[in-house]
């Protein structure tokens, strides 16, 4: 993401009309690359106990309608904090891949390392391990969903389709065809 500033998603639903955010910044071409990607790791730092206004505005408008895009697709979070409220910005982040049906890679212990700098981070030789068995871990998953693929096992669509909450009998009726929900919120506008 860099430095530059990441504005949020005001549910203007442009992406979902348009296929990409009426905002000209780093999420578009994300979601280009998105497309091609086996795995996603997404790292942030902890901000009052929480991920950094910066990844979760960028996370909410990548993620916005483009379910289909991570699904099936393993996905992994990292956090840093000085001292405390990594769990909780760790539990943040991973709710993006639980949300689109996506494995959540894991290691030893949560992804998180402890340090204010760089250099204070490669001290902590337990969050240091931490991270390369997430490294472990996440090569492994690719390799096994790669090994799956080319034995025709693959992520059904059936497992992908979500069913709204909140629907009418024409959308219950669209859904019930086999049309995903985010087709149908898009038909809807």
């Amino acid at each position: 993401m860099g430095t530059q500033p990441i504005a949020g998603c005001i549910g203007c639903n442009a992406c979902l009309k348009n296929g990409k955010c009426f905002r000209e910044d780093g999420v578009n071409e994300f979601v280009e690359k998105a497309k091609t990607a086996d795995g996603f790791v997404f790292g942030s730092p902890v901000h009052y106990a929480s991920a950094s206004g910066m990844i979760t505005s960028f996370l909410d408008r990548a993620f916005y309608g483009k379910s289909t895009l991570f699904q099936g697709k393993p996905g992994a979070c990292i956090v840093s904090c000085r001292r405390g409220g990594a769990s909780a910005a760790f539990d943040q982040l991973n709710k993006y891949f639980t949300i689109n049906c996506m494995p959540v890679v894991s290691s030893q212990y949560w992804n998180q390392v402890h340090g204010n700098t760089p250099e204070e981070v490669k001290q902590d030789l337990e969050g240091m391990q931490t991270m390369r068995t997430l490294g472990n871990n996440m090569a492994w998953l690719l390799k096994c969903i790669a090994a799956g693929k080319a034995a025709g096992v693959d992520f059904r669509r059936e497992n992908r389709r979500r069913r709204p909450t909140l629907f009418d009998k024409e959308t219950d009726e669209l859904w019930q065809s086999g049309m995903d929900w985010e087709d149908i919120r898009r038909m809807r506008m």
